[in-house]
């Protein structure tokens, strides 16, 4: 019964990290403009910086609270990520000036390791060939958070723009006092190893994986993949309403049927085919089935043709789980947490990159100066970054089986 505690503990805490996420981006412009007194275009710009200081830390960070987890246990840097997120929505609900709000923001981007923590505690727990599935799981429990998170914030914003950041503070709270009980320690005394600061830097940690020529390959899988990803979010607003005319309403309504397609892959499909196809074989359909989707969305003339692509798209959710599981695999129980840190400081590394990059190509495609218009630019580029992590996890594979023979 401890352990099934402990995974709940876990999953509600990356539930409501994504609500918490989730639950500010309605009210996130109206704070920016009640604070700052200025127009929507300059909140948007403001919200840019905001993003792009949440990635930075993200970025400088997680590889740091990863080595930490990996000498002090997963335990206590969960709880202070926690209290420390849970602070970062009390400061932003609170924040009389941008500057306080920026405070907050790198606050967050620090604490924001939980997921990666998170990660390392089901590759302590659990065995090699059932981690992929929990993985899955802590998957799910992102998405359905990312569903719930505007919902709520949409509707605790009728009571102000500063409601759901203390709404979100005090779930987080609320989490922390749970976790504070029923949460055991997951790391080994005898798995745990000395802090090295010259090894808790994004490219440390990097580098550090070098001694296993296939992690560092998969790392590659997940940047390729991931860079492509965040086509997604970045333009896909943009997208819909220039091409399609689509409503807020419209727009709504599809983020959430991305989000209940990939909560049926990662909580339910997966648990299907992982114990028939294994991990790696699930990760190169769900890369293929990502690739594929990435052209229907750049290339599709109708809106009601997004769905069928959307249903396509979901099997995406087969390829961080079972990427994560091959190369938890592979590491030793006290390098786990500095495997995550490596994949939180590569993901907020992503973060800073792709969104600049594929809103500019949005811009660019969609405009008169563009030799074709082809709104659709970022996700055709996306594919190509898709097939890209495709030949890097078939290259790995090989990679993998030379090693072994060796």
């Amino acid at each position: 019964m401890r352990p099934r505690l402990a995974f709940a503990f876990i999953f509600f805490t990356v539930l409501l990290d994504a609500i918490g996420l989730g639950i500010i981006m309605p009210v996130v412009p109206h704070l920016i403009m009640d604070i700052s007194g200025g127009s929507l275009t300059n909140a948007a710009r403001t919200g840019g910086l905001l993003m792009f200081a949440f990635a930075s830390m993200q970025f400088i960070a997680s590889p740091v609270l990863g080595n930490l987890s990996d000498r002090f246990g997963r335990r206590p840097v969960l709880l202070c990520s926690l209290l420390a997120m849970g602070f970062n929505y009390l400061l932003m609900g609170w924040a009389p000036t941008l500057f306080w709000l920026f405070v907050g923001r790198i606050i967050g981007g620090v604490s924001a390791s939980t997921y990666g923590t998170a990660n390392a505690y089901v590759a302590d727990t659990f065995p090699a060939h059932k981690r992929a599935q929990y993985f899955a799981l802590l998957g799910a429990a992102f998405g359905a958070g990312f569903i719930l998170g505007p919902a709520i914030g949409g509707f605790l914003g009728e009571y102000g723009a500063r409601t759901p950041f203390y709404a979100a503070a005090g779930l987080t709270f609320l989490n922390v006092i749970y976790g504070y009980f029923v949460l055991p320690e997951s790391l080994k005394h005898a798995d745990r190893r000395s802090f090295q600061l010259s090894r808790a830097h994004p490219l440390a940690a990097i580098n550090q994986l070098r001694q296993y020529p296939v992690v560092i390959s998969l790392v590659l899988v997940y940047f390729f993949y991931q860079l492509g990803h965040f086509a997604l979010p970045s333009v896909w607003a943009f997208f819909t309403i220039e091409k399609f005319g689509w409503s807020p309403r419209d727009i709504g309504f599809s983020l959430s049927a991305i989000g209940v397609a990939m909560i049926f892959v990662q909580a339910y499909l997966i648990r299907l085919v992982l114990p028939r196809w294994g991990p790696t074989k699930t990760a190169v359909v769900g890369l293929i089935a990502t690739a594929v989707s990435f052209i229907g969305y750049a290339f599709v003339p109708y809106g009601w043709m997004m769905y069928p692509v959307i249903a396509i798209s979901a099997l995406q959710g087969f390829v961080a789980p079972s990427v994560q599981s091959i190369m938890s695999a592979r590491i030793p129980a006290n390098a786990q947490g500095e495997l995550q840190g490596a994949i939180g400081s590569m993901s907020g590394l992503v973060a800073i990159l792709s969104p600049p990059v594929m809103t500019q190509l949005f811009a660019y495609f969609s405009s008169s100066e563009a030799p074709v218009y082809f709104p659709g630019a970022p996700f055709f580029v996306a594919a190509i970054l898709t097939l890209l992590a495709l030949v890097t996890l078939l290259r790995s594979v090989t990679l993998g089986r030379e090693t072994q023979e060796i």
